[in-house]
């Protein structure tokens, strides 16, 4: 009974400060098992743009897997999961340099959490001025936290050169970020960093490496529907089609 109400107090904080902003409130809604998904929100040609993100709940803490969008929605998030799970974040790793999954970095970095992103999104970072991660790695990496292990695979160039992905082999989920496209996407989107000649045959190195997923979280936009991937090809390839 205590955390539900303290869970409504801290929605009512969430709903008068987003509501100074002209930021939708966030949004956190349970996966499977300890994984949950979370939607903010950001500028994108003038309007307020959902950013799908995730998270584990572990027995170490709670990994974020990419960080909000906009600064409104940095502190309300610890404190959701802080309520609703009985636990810190402890770790966050984003999956390329754009600011939709970088923005919040510093400020979790300031708070004790480690972050981190790959080497080569950090050398972006410093190029185009986005928030640095405190830690960097190199490569394919598989992390274990609090008795779960995930991959962090690099497919390729596709949204950006520098995407990656992320793989959790037991649960069969992809966390895809922005390099996947929802099924309910038109186009491909923002697509001034892509390499969209590049990307077909990136997604083809990621399928070859985890096979078929159960669940595929996408960047933006619907993630329930499994076309996704197929959808995210068939947009690439009419866009090449139509470049010649």
């Amino acid at each position: 009974m205590k955390k539900t109400i303290l869970l409504f107090l801290v929605g009512l904080f969430c709903l008068a400060s987003f509501a100074q902003t002209g930021k939708p409130v966030l949004h956190i809604r349970h996966l499977t098992d300890s994984f949950y998904t979370y939607v903010s929100y950001g500028e994108y040609n003038g309007q307020n743009y959902p950013a799908n993100a995730m998270y584990l709940v572990t027995n170490s803490g709670v990994v974020l897997f990419d960080t909000p969008w906009d600064e409104v929605y940095y502190q309300a998030l610890l404190d959701s999961i802080r309520l609703r799970h009985g636990k810190k974040v402890v770790m966050c790793i984003s999956t390329h340099y754009h600011t939709d999954r970088t923005g919040g970095l510093t400020y979790y970095s300031s708070k004790g959490i480690q972050t981190y992103t790959t080497s080569l999104t950090d050398s972006l970072c410093v190029v185009y001025k986005e928030n640095r991660a405190s830690h960097h790695f190199t490569g394919d990496t598989t992390f274990t936290i609090g008795g779960r292990s995930f991959e962090a695979f690099y497919p390729g160039p596709g949204h950006t050169r520098d995407n990656i992905v992320l793989w959790f082999p037991k649960e069969k989920i992809l966390y895809g970020g922005c390099f996947i496209k929802s099924a309910s996407e038109k186009d491909l989107g923002n697509i001034k960093s892509a390499n969209v000649k590049e990307w077909g045959n990136s997604i083809h190195r990621m399928l070859n490496h985890i096979g078929k997923p159960a669940y595929i979280i996408v960047g933006h936009n619907d993630f329930t529907n499994q076309n996704s991937i197929a959808h995210t090809l068939e947009m690439i390839q009419t866009y090449n089609n139509a470049s010649h």
